[in-house]
């Protein structure tokens, strides 16, 4: 008797149509990178469900106004957007709409179109506006209907406005999501300028005090200062306490005293005191000038953070949320409130609009009344938990203040060096130091370790880590199996109770890829990942790729031809240029050159191909704010965990870790992280190929597939449920309870 057949329980798109619908998108508020992006996948994602999809150029003055600012889009209009920065649609300030003979403007207009989804891409202030919009839209038709502008019909056929938003705000000054559109690029334009003046400050034995925008919101500043290692930092949600001018010239001298030829401090914009008096970049410098006599230069960025190409993050985080949008939209009914497109963890949800609004107003309020602990759990898990991380790292205590342990900590890099490693490394020393351990530094991974070349690491020697590419200890690809008697009696000879292993499976965040070129040509690039074709994907789906080649999603000479045929008829449009990727081991007869030469052959008088193998440029350079942010962190948590579980296994002098769960690997699964013990990962991974047996980022595939116009199918289940806005608070002691 055979087997009852499973039920396919998944939320498939092709089930959502939009067919009938018509959708706008728009851009309001102050521009952020990636916004283009955004814009992008909805109107690729809405012209593929079979929608109509317009655009509004110049915002809600664009809407008031009408005419031509109210667009209809078309596949090819949002070609080559993102990698520009901005919104090449327009933003715009505008008053009328605050106003109610504004508002039934901007309903007529959008009636006259039979739009009724909205999209909009701005901050809480925009959003606010869209969701009052929304509130007042059958109020707005009864008025349009009673003086004769639109017809009963019209009225009937647009009695519902459905509103989605997506912030774009590089302040990341919205709670509720994680990173807003735009912050991304902001901290790479930030970090980029600090690298910069870390040369010329070293040179000279200068202070630097940069200021970076923020306003309201210090997470620019915070998080900067965390990536790049500042002595001090200033941002509005955390003032100083009375005596700070003395506390922080007391630290400058002490780390020029230890030799350290240069001093950053970073400076929020509205950066204010505890009697809210402004903290100003002249005002730091004056003061110690004044105090301490060091040579010291202003910086101001301005604009420039909102300026460049939007990095690969921001827009593979605008092109998720973008589709996550449509498809929002396509779901809701006239009893849906507005959404909002979040992020968290790694996944793309849904919250009301307005309980994120209110949440973010009530920062503001808690700071107005100086509660500023309380403003600081308000802005969300991520941003307490850089805080609490930054203090760990930067707060340096006298040796006497230190707890006093007899545990001693081994930290060594492994595998290929990947951007980040040595922020890690820094931050999992002096979170160690600041729990009373002895740390270890074992130089050239597990090669080293068994020879012997140990050697204790002090606060000082991981000063200024953070933004070294490669790595810094030296790491090989050595494997520990045939030298575990060596690296035993090493571990006895200095007493290592634990091992920090920052390494293993190749990974690299760092993807510079562009699809720009002359018309008719179509780029050939291979990536690095060896059997993992996670680069390859996200780095497809942040530069526009055509097609991606991975070894996870076996191909053959069918679907190459397939490929072929839809560039070929691609290059008879207005977009002619494309765009393939290739995964260095996707397969072992399907070469680079063979694909080079195969499309060569077959696009011969309609396209010509170029290609690229970037190689180990891909692991090398500066590590990305990303990169050394999430380094910084997840290096903390597993120091802290490792204190954690030495303290509860340490019996009769000695530590006993003898269970499974002694030996864990820290990464992030869906929302949080989550340390997992070896020997249950040893089921889930693919030894040969050196990849776990499910990858999350594959359901990032047909979402890339659809934005490139081929028919795919889309697995949605995750999608569709509101959530509801979580008031988290981290547990004592704990620097890294989310990332």
């Amino acid at each position: 008797m055979s087997a009852p057949k499973r039920q396919d329980t998944r939320k498939l798109f092709e089930n959502l149509s939009g067919s009938g619908k018509s959708i706008a998108v728009l851009t309001s508020g102050g521009d952020a990178q990636g916004m283009n992006a955004a814009v992008r996948a909805v109107v690729r994602m809405g012209i593929y469900v079979g929608a109509k999809v317009y655009f509004i150029h110049e915002g809600y003055q664009g809407m008031v106004d009408g005419g031509d600012n109210i667009k209809e889009a078309s596949w090819e209009s949002v070609s080559s957007m993102l990698q520009v920065g901005g919104t090449v649609i327009g933003s715009a300030r505008c008053k009328a709409f605050r106003t109610h003979e504004g508002r039934l403007q901007a309903a007529l207009n959008l009636v006259q179109k039979n739009i009724t989804n909205l999209c909009v891409i701005g901050g809480d202030g925009s959003l606010t506006g869209a969701n009052l919009f929304r509130e007042e839209w059958s109020g707005l038709l009864d008025e349009l209907l009673q003086k004769g502008a639109i017809s009963e019909e019209a009225a009937r056929n647009n009695s519902a406005l459905h509103i989605v938003g997506m912030v774009g705000s590089i302040d990341n000054d919205f709670c509720g999501t994680d990173m807003t559109i735009g912050t991304d690029s902001a901290l790479h334009r930030i970090i980029e300028v600090v690298d910069a003046i870390m040369t010329t400050a070293q040179s000279h034995q200068r202070t630097f005090v940069l200021e970076v925008m923020g306003r309201h919101c210090g997470y620019l500043a915070l998080v900067s200062a965390l990536a790049c290692g500042a002595d001090w930092v200033f941002f509005p949600e955390m003032p100083p306490e009375d005596g700070w001018e003395d506390n922080m010239c007391q630290k400058l001298s002490e780390n020029r005293a230890d030799k350290k030829r240069l001093n950053i401090i970073i400076v929020a914009e509205g950066a204010i005191d505890c009697h809210n008096k402004p903290i100003t970049p002249d005002y730091i410098k004056d003061l110690v000038v004044r105090n301490l006599g060091f040579d010291t230069r202003v910086t101001i960025l301005g604009h420039v953070q909102r300026g460049g190409t939007p990095s690969a993050f921001d827009r593979i985080l605008a092109s998720r949320m973008g589709v996550e949008a449509v498809l929002a939209l396509l779901e809701a009914s006239a009893s849906t409130p507005a959404c909002v497109v979040s992020l968290v963890g790694n996944q793309a949800v849904r919250l009301p609009l307005m309980e994120c609004v209110q949440m973010t107003q009530e920062v503001q309020k808690a700071m107005d009344e100086k509660k500023f602990e309380e403003a600081v759990r308000l802005r969300g898990r991520s941003f307490e938990n850089n805080l609490t991380t930054y203090r760990l790292l930067c707060n340096r205590k006298a040796d006497s203040e230190l707890p006093h342990s007899s545990f001693n900590v081994a930290v060594l890099n492994v595998g290929a060096p990947a951007a980040g490693m040595n922020a890690a490394v820094r931050s999992a020393v002096r979170v160690g130091i600041t729990e009373g351990h002895k740390m270890f530094a074992v130089s050239d991974g597990f090669e080293g370790f068994y020879k012997g070349q140990i050697k204790e690491i002090k606060w000082g020697d991981v000063g200024g880590w953070t933004g070294q590419g490669g790595s810094l200890l030296g790491t090989k690809r050595t494997l520990p199996g045939k030298h575990l008697d060596k690296i035993a009696e090493q571990m006895r000879i200095y007493n290592i109770n634990a091992l920090l292993v920052i390494g293993g499976f190749e990974t690299c965040d760092r993807i510079k890829q562009s699809a720009s070129g002359t018309k008719r040509r179509v780029f050939i690039i291979e990536t690095m990942g060896g059997y993992c074709g996670y680069l390859a994907t996200v780095g497809g789906l942040a530069a526009g790729a055509d097609t991606v080649f991975i070894y996870e999603e076996p191909f053959d000479i069918r679907d190459l031809q397939g490929n072929v045929e839809h560039l070929t008829e691609k290059m008879k449009t207005s977009i002619q240029r494309g765009l393939v990727l290739r995964n260095e081991n996707c397969n072992e007869n399907f070469t680079t050159d063979f694909i080079y030469q195969l499309y060569s052959e077959e696009g011969r008088g309609v396209f010509d191909c170029r290609k690229n193998i970037l190689g180990h440029m891909q692991q090398g350079g500066a590590p990305s704010p990303f990169d050394r942010n999430f380094g910084t962190k997840v290096a903390a948590k597993a120091v802290q965990w490792i204190t954690r579980t030495m303290k509860d296994s340490y019996k009769g002098g000695r530590v006993f870790a003898n269970s499974e769960d002694s030996a864990c690997l820290l990464g992030m699964r869906r929302r949080a992280m989550v340390f997992q013990p070896v020997a249950q990962i040893k089921d889930e991974t693919d030894f040969e190929h050196r990849i776990p047996k499910e990858q999350w980022w594959l359901k990032l595939r047909p979402l890339m597939k659809i934005l490139a116009k081929y028919k795919t199918s889309y697995d949605v289940s995750d999608s569709g449920q509101l959530e509801h806005v979580t008031r988290f608070r981290a547990k004592e002691g704990d620097a890294s309870a989310a990332i």
